[in-house]
C-alpha cells in the first residue's frame, strides 16, 4: 500500500515537473533598455507593453520583462545591453538612439525592436529603412519638422531669426536641424545652430541667445527635451516663442508643437515584437514603420501663449491639445 502510494506521488511529481518545464519553455524573455526617464520615452515604453498585452502576452504567464533605464548615460546603456544579451533574452526593446546603438553593437542574433530613433538607416542600425536586412527593426520618431516650422511662423509671423537647440552628438538631432534649416531659409528666416554637449549647458546656451534671435525651435532631442524647463524659463521671460518636437515639452512650458504621439510609436513597436515572438516575422524583413498622419497631434500651452501675447488661430485650436 505504502509502495503504491509512493509510486503515485512520484508520478505526480514527475508530471508537475514536466508541466513546469513546459511553462518555462513557453515563457518569452524580453529585455527593455530605455535611455532616459522622460515623458516621451516613458510613453513609448508604456505603449510597447500595452500592445504586447493586447496581443496576448501576459507578464508572469507567458512573458517576463527585464526593464532597465540608462538614466541618460551612454556607459549605462552599454552595460545594460551587455546584461540583456548575456541573460539570453528572446527579444530586446531599445528606446532612443543611444540605447538602440548599444544593443545593436552587442548582438547580431537576438531580435531588437527600436523606437524613438529618427532615422535607423542613417544611424547604421539597419541596411535600409525599407528592408532592414539584420536583427533590428522598429518604429521611427521622425516628426514633421517643416510643418513645425510653419506652425512657429504662423504663431509669430514677425520672427526673423530662429535658433535650433540640439545636442551636437545626436545624429538624429542633426538631421532634424538640417530639415529645419532648409525650411527656415526657404522662408527667408535666419537660422542659428545652438548646440550643447552636456545637460548643464542647456540653460546657459538658452541665455546666450537672448537679444540675438527671435524664437527657438527644439527638435526631438533627448538631452534638450529633458531640460526643456530650463529653456522655457529663459525664453518665456524674454518673449521668445519656443516651438518643439513633441507634446511633453509643451506640458513643461514650451509654446506649441505638431508632432508624433510617443505612446503610439511604442504601441506599433509592440505589435512588431509580438509578430517576432510568435515566429511570424523576422526583423530583417520588417520595414521601419512611421506614425500615421492621423496620429499626429497639435498642442499649445495656453499659459505660455498668454504670457507671450500670442493669439492662437481658431482653426488650429479645433483638434488641438490645450495645456493650461
Amino acid at each position: 500500500m505504502k509502495k503504491g502510494l509512493m509510486i503515485c506521488i512520484s508520478l505526480l511529481m514527475m508530471v508537475g515537473l514536466v508541466a513546469c518545464n513546459d511553462d518555462t519553455e513557453g515563457m518569452k524573455k524580453v529585455g527593455i533598455i530605455q535611455y532616459a526617464q522622460h515623458p516621451a520615452l516613458d510613453a513609448a515604453h508604456d505603449g510597447f507593453l500595452e500592445a504586447l498585452k493586447d496581443e496576448g502576452f501576459e507578464e508572469g504567464k507567458n512573458i517576463t520583462f527585464d526593464d532597465q533605464n540608462a538614466q541618460g548615460e551612454g556607459s549605462n546603456a552599454e552595460t545594460i545591453a551587455d546584461k540583456l544579451v548575456n541573460d539570453g533574452n528572446d527579444l530586446i526593446y531599445a528606446i532612443a538612439t543611444p540605447s538602440a546603438i548599444a544593443a545593436a553593437q552587442k548582438t547580431s542574433e537576438i531580435p531588437i525592436v527600436i523606437s524613438a530613433v529618427t532615422n535607423p538607416e542613417d544611424s547604421k542600425l539597419v541596411k535600409s529603412n525599407k528592408k532592414p536586412g539584420g536583427n533590428v527593426t522598429g518604429v521611427s520618431d521622425l516628426t514633421p519638422v517643416a510643418d513645425q516650422i510653419d506652425l512657429l511662423l504662423k504663431l509669430a509671423p514677425e520672427v526673423k531669426s530662429v535658433a535650433v537647440m540640439y545636442t551636437n552628438a545626436e545624429r538624429n538631432s542633426e538631421l532634424q536641424f538640417e530639415i529645419a534649416k532648409k525650411a527656415l531659409e526657404a522662408k527667408g528666416v535666419k537660422v542659428e545652430a545652438a548646440t550643447v554637449s552636456e545637460s548643464n549647458q542647456v540653460q546657459q546656451v538658452a541665455e546666450s541667445l537672448v537679444g540675438k534671435i527671435d524664437a527657438i525651435y527644439v527638435p526631438t532631442d533627448n538631452m534638450v527635451s529633458e531640460s526643456i524647463a530650463n529653456v522655457v524659463s529663459v525664453t518665456n521671460e524674454h518673449n521668445m516663442p519656443t516651438v518643439v518636437g513633441e507634446i511633453a515639452m509643451v506640458e513643461k512650458g514650451a509654446l506649441a508643437t505638431y508632432g508624433i504621439n510617443y505612446y503610439d510609436i511604442g504601441y506599433l513597436a509592440g505589435k512588431q515584437a509580438a509578430k517576432i515572438l510568435r515566429g511570424e516575422a523576422e526583423p530583417k524583413d520588417m520595414p521601419i514603420e512611421y506614425s500615421a498622419e492621423d496620429k499626429l497631434e497639435m498642442g499649445f500651452n495656453e499659459t505660455t501663449a498668454k504670457k507671450l501675447g500670442i493669439t492662437i488661430p481658431e482653426e488650429l485650436l479645433k483638434n488641438a491639445k490645450i495645456v493650461k
